[in-house]
C-alpha cells in the first residue's frame, strides 16, 4: 500500500490528466471545434496550458478572443460526452486513492473542467463512491492557477489545506495546489512523481539550453513505486465506507 506522508489528513485529486487519461481526447475535441472557425490548435501550446478550463483556454488562445466561445465549447463538450464511456484511469492514481480511503482519509476532486464533464467522467470510472466532494470550475470564482479550486475542496472536506495532499498533472494545477498551501505530487507518463523534482529538472534544462525541456520521469520514491504496483481494476474494499471516524487527535 502506498505510504501517505505523515500529517496528511485528506487527498485531493485533479481529474483530467491526473485521475483520468483524458488529455488527448480533450485536445482532439477542442481542435475539431476550432477547425470550422479557421483556427488550428498547436499541440505544444495546448500541452503547456493543460489544466485550464475551456473558457480560460479560449481566452488565452492566440486569435481565440474574437471567436464565439459558447458555440466552440458546445461542440467540444458534445464530442467529449459521446466518448466519456471510454474514459480510462491512471492506475497509479487510483491505487493512491484506494490507499487513502483504506487509511480513512476523506478524498475530493478539484477540477478546472465543467461539472457537466467531470461528474460523468467519475461515474464512467466507477469511482463516485470514493469522493466526499467534487469541486468543478463553476463552483469557484477563479480557475487554476489560482488556489480557489483546491481551497474549496479542502473546505468541503473540513481539513486544513496544509494537511491535504494534492495530485495534479498540469503546471497550472501544481501552482494552484501550492498556492493553497498543500503538499503536491504530480503525474508524469503515467507515474507518480515529486512535483519539486520535475520543476527542478525542467529549470536546469532551461538554464543550460535556453529553452524548456519536456517534463521528465522522476518517480516519487516508494509512494510512486508502490502505487504503480496496484492495478486500476482493484476491487473496491467494502470496508472503505465503514471505516470508523479517526480520533479527535487526528481529525480536523
Amino acid at each position: 500500500m502506498p505510504a501517505i506522508p505523515d500529517g496528511i489528513e485528506a487527498l485531493i485529486l485533479d481529474f483530467d490528466g491526473t485521475l483520468a487519461d483524458t488529455t488527448p481526447t480533450h485536445e482532439q475535441a477542442l481542435r475539431a471545434a476550432l477547425r470550422p472557425h479557421g483556427l488550428d490548435l498547436d499541440h505544444d501550446w495546448y500541452r503547456r496550458h493543460v489544466g485550464l478550463s475551456i473558457h480560460d483556454l479560449l481566452t488565452a488562445l492566440p486569435g481565440g478572443q474574437q471567436l464565439h466561445h459558447d458555440e466552440i465549447i458546445r461542440q467540444s463538450r458534445t464530442h467529449l460526452l459521446t466518448t466519456v464511456h471510454s474514459t480510462t484511469p491512471f492506475a497509479c492514481v487510483v491505487s493512491l486513492l484506494h490507499a487513502a480511503r483504506r487509511a480513512g482519509l476523506p478524498c475530493a476532486v478539484a477540477s478546472g473542467a465543467s461539472r457537466l464533464l467531470v461528474h460523468p467522467g467519475i461515474d464512467a470510472l466507477g469511482l463516485r463512491h470514493e469522493f466526499a466532494a467534487v469541486v468543478a470550475r463553476e463552483d469557484v470564482t477563479h480557475g487554476k492557477p489560482a488556489p480557489d479550486l483546491y481551497l474549496a475542496a479542502a473546505r468541503c472536506l473540513d481539513v486544513p489545506p496544509e494537511r491535504c495532499l494534492a495530485v495534479d498533472d498540469a503546471p497550472d494545477g501544481v501552482t494552484s495546489a501550492r498556492a493553497a498551501g498543500m503538499r503536491v505530487i504530480t503525474v508524469v507518463d503515467g507515474h507518480l512523481a515529486a512535483a519539486d523534482e520535475v520543476a527542478e529538472g525542467t529549470a536546469r534544462c532551461a538554464s543550460a539550453t535556453g529553452a524548456p525541456m519536456p517534463r521528465g520521469r522522476p518517480r516519487l520514491g516508494g509512494l510512486g513505486a508502490a502505487a504503480a504496483s496496484e492495478t486500476a481494476a482493484a476491487p473496491h474494499d467494502a470496508a472503505l465506507d465503514t471505516t470508523p471516524p479517526r480520533s479527535a487527535d487526528s481529525a480536523r
